[in-house]
């Protein structure tokens, strides 16, 4: 028999289909067109063709998306981290405590001169990695779903930001540290962070674990995967993201408030949502949730463009979120008739 006799059964040729990333991609630039067309209709201006435009709009995202990638692997691991926005707020103030070492450490220790940007830095990440492991051990090691896991250290964590200083604000960091909020900054560091995690979910056993996980934990546990200090793993990663925002947002406003960070966690999960993470786990990926990241940022952007209210911006937002979610489980169900 000639290989031109072999005929492909119907149900291996519906299995090629397109990446989910190209899907993703497609319906952003559907969404970047009608945001193009409403602003010549309602505006009288290009929503696109603004570059000032697409720099705010980036900017703003950028720090979200940031905690978003974090929060893709927790949800790919079957996972669930409601506490990454107070994590931001709480090492915001930790950081700039130590960041502005020329007035509130000093009064504290006199003739204590500034301190380098990397000690305020490294001490907000070892914050992170604190509420990170407490979240995976919870979670990993008591079995307490992720849900009331994180939504307990969500709580206390916030308590701990407006604890620290009184509620008072900190403000002025040295240059050193107010740098990595400079300019395109957040930019830079998100894409950094991005490439590092979509390499290391592709091509490394880190990723094959995690994915294993969210997939199935029991059998991951019988193929020899130490689920448990795995999980905790991944929440350490997850908060030290949240850290990092927190430190970057600080440091682009010069000032830290134990509110910062409020609801960042469920615009990151949005991103990852948006992006094609199931949030079954199992399913998604890093580069998804930058093209959710953007598609986030089209829109708030374009709704701003066009003036619509905020309240209007916000119940708009949580159907577009819900709209996602209803997506994933028709793909899963399809999936699983096929």
């Amino acid at each position: 028999m000639s290989t031109q006799d072999v005929t492909v059964p119907a149900r291996a040729r519906s299995h090629r289909r397109l990446p989910a990333e190209v899907n993703i991609l497609i319906v952003l630039v559907g969404i970047a067109l009608v945001f193009e067309i409403l602003g010549w209709v309602f505006q009288g201006q290009s929503f696109l063709f603004s570059l000032n435009r697409v720099k705010i709009m980036i900017l703003q995202v950028s720090v979200i998306g940031i905690i978003a990638v974090g929060v893709t692997q927790v949800i790919i691991s079957g996972g669930i981290d409601l506490s990454s926005g107070s994590v931001v707020g709480a090492v915001a103030m930790v950081a700039m405590s130590f960041a502005q070492a020329s007035s509130y450490a000093r009064a504290i220790y006199p003739g204590l001169t500034d301190l380098p940007a990397i000690v305020p830095i490294l001490i907000g990440l070892g914050c992170g990695a604190v509420v990170g492991l407490i979240n995976g051990w919870l979670i990993a090691y008591t079995r307490i779903p992720p849900f009331i896991a994180t939504l307990g250290t969500m709580v206390t964590v916030r308590g701990f930001a407006k604890w620290y200083t009184k509620g008072q604000p900190i403000s002025f960091p040295t240059e050193g540290f107010a740098a990595i909020g400079k300019g395109m900054m957040p930019v830079v560091i998100f894409i950094a962070v991005a490439l590092i995690f979509h390499v290391a979910m592709k091509y490394t056993r880190y990723g094959k674990f995690t994915y294993a996980i969210g997939a199935n934990a029991q059998a991951a546990r019988v193929s020899g995967i130490n689920v448990e200090r795995h999980l905790v793993k991944v929440y350490v990663i997850a908060a030290m993201l949240a850290a990092l925002a927190g430190m970057v947002v600080a440091a682009r406003g010069q000032t830290a408030q134990a509110g910062m960070g409020l609801a960042y966690e469920l615009d990151a999960i949005a991103m990852a949502v948006i992006g094609g993470v199931s949030l079954n786990g199992g399913r998604g990926s890093i580069l998804g949730t930058a093209i959710g990241m953007v598609i986030f940022g089209v829109i708030i952007s374009g709704f701003t463009f066009l003036r619509l209210d905020a309240y209007y911006q916000e119940m708009i937002k949580g159907v577009i979120i819900v709209a996602a979610v209803v997506a994933d489980t028709f793909r899963q169900k399809k999936r699983r008739k096929s």
